[in-house]
């Protein structure tokens, strides 16, 4: 299995823990301490030894940061984690509040004891967010002190060691393009920043210029390391050779210089003394770095890491290869949901689901040659109200049946060699309540109304979030995440900077993929939410129209539980795109299937008018 059910949260040890830091900090004569769930790579999966918030607080969700002070501790979630949060932390010693709505920065404006020296590791929060929190503290009177030395390294007596998994070369035929021609990019693209060089800090950036993976973080093929990009086309990677094969570091040699990790600092210095203009991005280089840069006598360009967009939007052998990997993913998991349909409500429980829909993955894998190297994020596999916990785990002991009545929200994904997949279903167990059908469908709407979107140039994120969600509001219900992430090219499942958010500002490109998955929950009863993976296609004219417009190409090919929908809440329109599109994924998975399973596609994508 690549993940497993084993409890991770352990609140029974916060007020331990949290007397611990607050003795730390007192003999340093410091008055509180942030702990962000961050690496110095600032990524949303963390190895296991800076999984420092966890072992903390308990809580186990990939975003939150805990303020410690002498006489309180606050730990801040944003909406996907309201209810995991109290469920996973001591709420006698954590008081939670709201990421999005009153972040550690507000809190401080408005609340820090004037005096006040309030500790934060300056390799766990970005320059714009140290900016932030020194100008917050500063209104308050307070302090924000950089440490040389994080006190839960200190504190954390069996911390893990840093990850050592081996980095391979990720082949051309996927990549589509050679790395040094990636590198030559960049390099422009440095000298056009009006930088001298410029430093990669998002492993996620370095496995798209240099053609590598790696798998140093959970479920997503990353090999963590920083890498120097000069102007002139000199370039440095500071990553462990023990991570290394002969084949890989000699690949590897001949794009740069390798050095290892511990080599950063003293490089980036001593380019500083010479005057170098070091371009960091100000959203994702660790505050460190700057004050490395500045203290040296070098000039800090904040300037976007300029990998990003090149890698949102995806080339003609990247896009051939999601839609492969999306083929394979939908025959996977259509096996399974016809599996599920044959069970007796009942007799099958969260991990077991886990289990089943892992191994159909495998099989599709194998029997393609194109083996499943992992899941792309750990499982959502939640019945009944569970599944109104929107990031929940599914673990031995919260682990669920499936019963009779109620509904069953199961988003996953896999990472294959060609393309990564992320892709959410909500299945009625026997028969569902006028409301669920009612609630599902409005959600089927909003997807529809994304998936037919035309869109000019120009069009961000932040544009068309409305759009998933007019039939919510039209009933007075909504959801508290976004309503699509960008994904990666076997890489992160949840790629930026494109995103469908009130806060997605990124223009939306050709060739960039992300998903396009409303939802709906009601605490304590039932969850919903559709998703499926998305392509921004080239701008076409329109008949009678005077401007060329986007649109999107649906990847994710798998049918919708016809249980859950109400044909008579879809206009027309709504209507002819669901049959359409049930008609496209028995076409192009009928073929990969068989027996029952053919069987229950074909029936699963009749037409509904």
């Amino acid at each position: 299995m690549f993940q497993t059910f084993e409890t991770e949260a352990d609140p029974s040890k916060g007020a331990e823990r949290v007397a611990q830091l607050r003795g730390w900090l007192a003999e340093r004569h410091l008055d509180g301490f942030l702990v962000p769930r961050a690496d110095e790579h600032q990524g949303e999966y963390v190895a296991a030894r800076s999984e420092r918030l966890r072992w903390l607080t308990g809580f186990a969700g990939s975003a939150g940061v805990a303020l410690v002070l002498a006489d309180r501790a606050l730990i801040f979630v944003d909406g996907r984690y309201t209810l995991q949060v109290r469920d996973q932390s001591d709420m006698a010693v954590f008081t939670p509040e709201s990421l999005v709505d009153n972040p550690p920065a507000t809190w401080i404006a408005d609340h820090a004891q004037k005096g006040a020296r309030i500790g934060f590791d300056p390799w766990l929060h970005t320059i714009a967010d140290a900016r932030a929190l020194h100008a917050a503290a500063a209104k308050a009177g307070a302090e924000m002190v950089a440490l040389d030395v994080n006190p839960i390294d200190v504190l954390w007596t069996d911390q893990p060691a840093p990850p050592l998994e081996p980095v391979t070369i990720h082949p051309i035929a996927f990549a589509g393009e050679l790395a040094r021609d990636k590198l030559a990019r960049l390099a422009r693209a440095v000298d056009r920043q009006g930088a001298t060089h410029c430093v990669l800090t998002d492993p996620s950036s370095l496995a798209w210029a240099f053609n590598i993976r790696g798998g140093d973080v959970p479920h997503t093929p990353l090999a963590l390391g920083f890498a120097i990009i000069g102007a002139e086309g000199r370039h440095n990677l500071f990553m462990d050779k023990r991570k290394m094969g002969i084949e890989t570091e000699a690949y590897l040699t001949q794009l740069c210089d390798l050095h290892p990790p511990r080599r950063l600092e003293p490089e980036l210095a001593h380019l500083a003394t010479q005057g170098a203009a070091i371009a960091l991005d100000p959203a994702l280089a660790a505050d460190r770095l700057r004050t490395i840069v500045e203290n040296t006598g070098g000039k800090v360009v904040e300037t976007p890491d300029p990998a990003r967009l090149p890698r949102a939007a995806k080339n003609s052998a990247e896009i051939a290869g999601t839609r492969a990997a999306h083929r394979r993913d939908g025959a996977a998991v259509v096996e399974f949901l016809a599996w599920l349909d044959r069970a007796e409500p009942g007799s099958i429980d969260e991990i077991t689901a886990v289990t089943r829909l892992e191994d159909c993955r495998r099989a599709a894998g194998e029997a393609t040659q194109m083996p499943l190297r992992d899941v792309s994020f750990d499982t959502i596999s939640g019945a009944g109200p569970n599944g109104a916990i929107i990031h929940y785990r599914v673990s031995r002991a919260t682990n669920r049946r499936l019963d009779q009545g109620e509904l069953f929200l199961l988003d996953s994904g896999a990472q294959y060699e060609d393309g990564t997949t992320d892709i959410t279903r909500t299945i009625a167990i026997g028969a569902p309540t006028d409301e669920m059908r009612e609630r599902a469908t409005i959600v089927l709407k909003g997807m529809i109304g994304i998936s037919m979107l035309r869109f000019p140039a120009g069009t961000r994120g932040c544009d068309i979030d409305a759009v998933a969600r007019l039939a919510h509001w039209k009933a007075g219900i909504d959801y508290a995440h976004g309503t699509g992430h960008g994904v990666g090219s076997y890489l992160s499942v949840h790629e930026g900077p494109q995103r469908i958010a009130r806060t997605g500002t990124e223009k939306l490109v050709e060739g960039m993929i992300l998903s396009n998955e409303p939802g709906y929950y009601k605490p304590g009863q039932y969850g919903i939410r559709l998703e499926n993976l998305v392509l921004v296609t080239a701008p076409e004219h329109i008949d009678g129209g005077d401007i060329a417009m986007h649109g999107f190409e649906t990847l994710t090919l798998v049918p919708f539980d016809r249980r859950l929908v109400a044909p008579w809440l879809l206009t027309k329109d709504e209507l002819s795109w669901l049959d359409a599109y049930h008609a496209r994924v028995l076409a192009e998975i009928g073929p990969l299937v068989g027996g029952e399973t053919l069987a229950w596609l074909e029936a699963a994508t009749a037409p509904l008018r």
